[in-house]
């Protein structure tokens, strides 16, 4: 049996294979490890995907799929909140956005694309 490889934006070790692709259990990140150019139809570099798979891209409008609570302030984003004209930006919170409530870090993997 091959190990798989480490991941190249977390450098965890906990991945595994799935089709032609590798997967990071920590982070999420998915990889190709074939040299050569990528067939699919989505942009190089970092892709971000909301909780249905869908590619979120920089404008797009996105809706809260679940309650959260904002650390350090009584503050709960209540779930169907929809934000407006998000940004993607690098780390581990991948959405910039602005809300009702005030400028926020969001995971992609609480919103889905509207």
């Amino acid at each position: 049996m091959i190990a798989a490889p480490s991941c190249p934006q977390c450098a965890m070790e906990n991945t595994y294979p799935d089709g032609t692709l590798y997967v990071c259990a920590d982070c999420g990140n998915e990889w190709s490890t074939a040299s050569g150019a990528d067939s699919s139809d989505e942009p190089a570099g970092n892709v971000v995907k909301d909780a249905n798979g869908n590619v979120l891209s920089d404008g797009d409008a996105v809706v809260l799929i679940k309650d959260l609570r904002v650390k350090g302030s009584s503050i709960t984003l209540k779930m169907g909140t929809k934000v407006k004209s998000i940004r993607i930006v690098g780390g581990d919170h991948e959405i910039d956005c602005k809300t009702d409530a005030g400028s926020f870090m969001l995971k992609a993997c609480f919103l889905k694309k509207v």
